[in-house]
């Protein structure tokens, strides 16, 4: 069903699994919406965090492949420039930053990751 998955579990990662990387939000959090706001956006990544849970649990069962969700953060970008005055300075990142550690955590995930949500 996935051969293309599948195939990249032999690759030069060394991982000796593939992996699908996905990238939300935590406005994506039922449980963390205290705020309301951002109607369309924040469906679109609860449906992105639930889509990807589904697949890694059909795809953890019988296939070599995890798949996991990534939050970058709250980013300087224009995205995000008109909500920065109400975030801390030091939970505003570069893009550099958040880059790095999003690589990071890809680098070191683990097949038991499989279905995780990092930020």
């Amino acid at each position: 069903m996935w051969p293309f998955l599948k195939a990249g579990s032999r690759s030069e990662t060394g991982k000796g699994f593939s992996l699908v990387t996905n990238m939300s939000a935590r406005v994506g959090s039922i449980g963390d919406n205290g705020l309301g706001g951002w109607h369309s956006y924040r469906a679109s990544k609860t449906a992105l965090n639930q889509l990807t849970k589904i697949v890694s649990v059909e795809l953890g069962k019988k296939d070599n492949i995890a798949c996991i969700l990534l939050h970058p953060g709250t980013v300087d970008t224009d995205l995000s420039h008109p909500f920065q005055k109400n975030v801390p300075k030091d939970k505003l990142f570069t893009r550099e930053f958040s880059v790095q550690k999003l690589l990071s955590i890809i680098d070191n995930v683990k097949k038991s990751d499989n279905g995780k949500f990092f930020a």
